[in-house]
């Protein structure tokens, strides 16, 4: 049996408002990192930011307390959605990141 301190914990989270070209993928990046949290953080099409959190409850519950009542300077979240925290036995992700579209060229006619 895992130790509280060793309880890894995860939930997915989506950002509305005015939170794309703010720094805020950015800047979640940062404090994930400074706070030993893993997972990762993309902008969406809808206009939206999603991402994923992994790390020790308080740590994940910090997180989400910024990205609800904080997020970056320039940013204004307007709703915040959170999957339901779960326990998880190992880590899915070696770090945070920040994840980018795989946007593929147009194919041309033949």
């Amino acid at each position: 049996m895992m130790q509280p301190a060793e309880q890894i914990f995860s939930c997915g989270f989506e950002l509305f408002g005015r939170v794309q070209g703010v720094c805020l993928r950015k800047q979640t990046r940062d404090l994930a990192t400074l706070n030993h949290v893993r997972g990762w953080v993309m902008n969406t099409d809808e206009g939206t930011v999603k991402g994923q959190l992994e790390g020790t409850l308080p740590k994940v519950n910090e997180l989400k307390f910024w990205l609800l009542n904080f997020g970056s300077p320039r940013s204004i979240i307007e709703r915040a959605e959170f999957t339901p925290t779960k326990e998880i036995t190992s880590h899915n992700f070696s770090r945070f990141s920040i994840r980018y579209h795989n946007v593929s060229a147009p194919k041309k006619a033949i």
